[in-house]
């Protein structure tokens, strides 16, 4: 699973700015946070077909298996999306998941099991007919190829039966109410079973288009299908271009050379929130942190130095300096805009604190070393120095060890475990909290980059997961914030937010969950 959690532990973008803020509040973060379409579009009338529609993405794709890529907005999730189509997609307006390439997903009373029917007549892109038995192949085969999140599939789905060729019906371990989540991302992805028969994956699926041309970090180009299951989409074709830097994109945007794209700097995606830019506003909670080690043998095994690395953190500081201000600063995982918030006082910063309790780590033999690793980009370094102060403030002595690729940070973060500190984030699903939250913290998981094991967590979590109604898993969450302050597996900086705008005579794009985006109904007002 190395390597898997990419895109959602490292697409962190930072803008520079400085500042001298010194307390860990959030009076820089607004009380509520836009999320959903926003903008004022032309007035749309008949779609018009025909067309091409180009997007400059977060991170421009390197392949088309969902098993081994993080099927996010961000990285590849829109690509492939437009490929295999989702079972199921997340529809922003009512904040329900609603059945895409499926025709229903219906939970027994217990919701320990669901039934999945297919739309009948649905067929791959090379004419094989869509079946219950190619769904759960392509389930099994992400599973083993551990996919993202597999873990969590395989630690609570117990089995999946095949009653005829339109009907799965999972069977779960526990009651799950954000099971239809799983079939929105990777999991729902479902790659024909005449894609492995050469060894290789090709990328035959049942969505809306099929891949033209893919020039590896230069074009990939995708035309419609015509005999999609929803009628041919209005598109005849969907280019995907990569453009480095969000303030490139915005350019490419402006000029018309792109007709969407997507925006993770703090300070642009606060500089769209004020205009009419038509487009959609993504938020995650634990959008940016500061993973710990926890593994014995590291500083951060001793929960002295956790809390003092706690207690010397300010959010504010870390969103002047590197967010130029622009960010959604604060230490509790879920912020007052979020459903799942809670009274639940976060770890606030105390300097006397951090440095009585390092100071008592250090009589014990700590020496007051700790690595932090980052990538060599400058704008990762900012991050890095404006940490390494915070914690040299308080008498921590902070190596920083740039890394010269993302691939060899994952390498020493997942394989080799060998860092005490690093800037990631863990980007939770508003609609969806439990699936990154156990990821990121349950003590078996493969994800756990943080080494974390605590069965009061592990039994948090599974509260979490099988919380019937959204009281009770407000108060499951609560006792996770609650043993996180007292934990300190981490050290939370804020929530981050994403903006993919489009110009203003495109029409009909779906976003779906974790910024994906689907455009088998987009079209362009010429």
């Amino acid at each position: 699973m190395t390597g898997l959690v990419v895109g959602s532990l490292l697409l962190t973008s930072c803008a520079g700015g400085d500042g001298n803020a010194t307390e860990s509040g959030s009076s820089a973060r607004p009380s509520t946070v836009q999320n959903g379409i926003v903008g004022r579009p032309m007035a749309a009338g008949d779609p018009v077909p025909g067309g091409t529609l180009t997007y400059a993405g977060y991170a421009f794709v390197t392949g088309f298996d969902p098993a081994k890529s993080q099927a996010s907005g961000a990285t590849g999730g829109t690509e492939m999306a437009a490929i295999y189509d989702l079972l199921m997609r997340y529809d922003i307006e009512s904040g329900e998941f609603v059945p895409q390439l499926a025709q229903s997903l219906e939970p027994s009373d217990e919701l320990r099991t669901w039934t999945l029917t297919l739309r009948e007549g649905v067929t791959f892109s090379d004419g094989t007919p869509l079946t219950s038995e190619a769904v759960v192949a392509s389930i099994d085969r992400y599973n083993a190829n551990k996919g993202p999140n597999a873990q969590v599939w395989t630690s609570s789905v117990a089995g999946m039966q095949t009653p005829d060729p339109g009907t799965v019906v999972f069977s779960l371990q526990q009651s799950w109410s954000e099971f239809p989540a799983m079939l929105a991302g990777g999991h729902g992805m479902i790659v024909a079973p005449t894609a492995t028969v050469g060894g290789s994956l090709e990328p035959v699926g049942a969505g809306p288009f099929t891949v033209k041309r893919f020039v590896p970090n230069e074009e990939l180009l995708l035309a419609r299908r015509g005999d999609y299951w929803d009628g041919a989409p209005n598109l005849e074709l969907l280019r995907f271009v990569p453009i480095i830097g969000d303030q490139a994109k915005l350019d490419a945007l402006r000029s018309g050379d792109v007709q969407a794209t997507y925006l993770r700097g703090a300070e642009l995606v606060d500089q769209m929130r004020s205009t009419e830019q038509p487009g959609y506003i993504d938020t995650s909670s634990l959008g940016s942190v500061v993973l710990i080690n926890n593994r014995p043998g590291r500083p951060g095994s001793d929960i002295r130095v956790r809390q003092a690395m706690a207690y010397a953190t300010s959010t504010e500081t870390f969103n002047q300096r590197v967010l130029a201000g622009k960010g959604l600063p604060g230490a509790e995982i879920f912020q007052p805009w979020s459903q799942w918030h809670s009274d639940v006082s976060p770890v606030g910063v105390d300097p006397e604190k951090a440095k009585e309790l390092l100071d008592a780590a250090k009589k014990d033999g700590f020496d007051g070393n700790v690595t932090f690793v980052g990538l060599n980009d400058p704008t990762a370094q900012q991050s890095a120095l404006t940490v390494q102060a915070m914690l040299q403030s308080v008498g921590f002595n902070v190596t920083i060890e740039y890394q010269n690729s993302t691939a060899d940070l994952v390498k020493k973060m997942y394989a080799q475990h060998d860092f005490d500190l690093a800037y990631g984030a863990f980007n939770l699903f508003e609609s969806a909290p439990f699936i990154r939250l156990y990821s990121s913290m349950q003590s078996t998981s493969t994800n756990n980059a943080l080494g974390y094991a605590d069965p009061r967590m592990d039994a948090a979590l599974a509260a979490v997961q099988s919380a019937r109604g959204d009281a009770e898993k407000r108060a499951a969450l609560t006792d996770v914030q609650t043993l996180v302050n007292e934990t300190t597996p981490f050290l939370t900086l804020g929530a981050l937010s994403s903006f993919i705008p489009w110009q203003a005579n495109v029409h009909g794009v779906q976003p779906s969950l974790d910024a994906i985006l689907l455009f088998d109904k987009a079209w362009i007002d010429s």
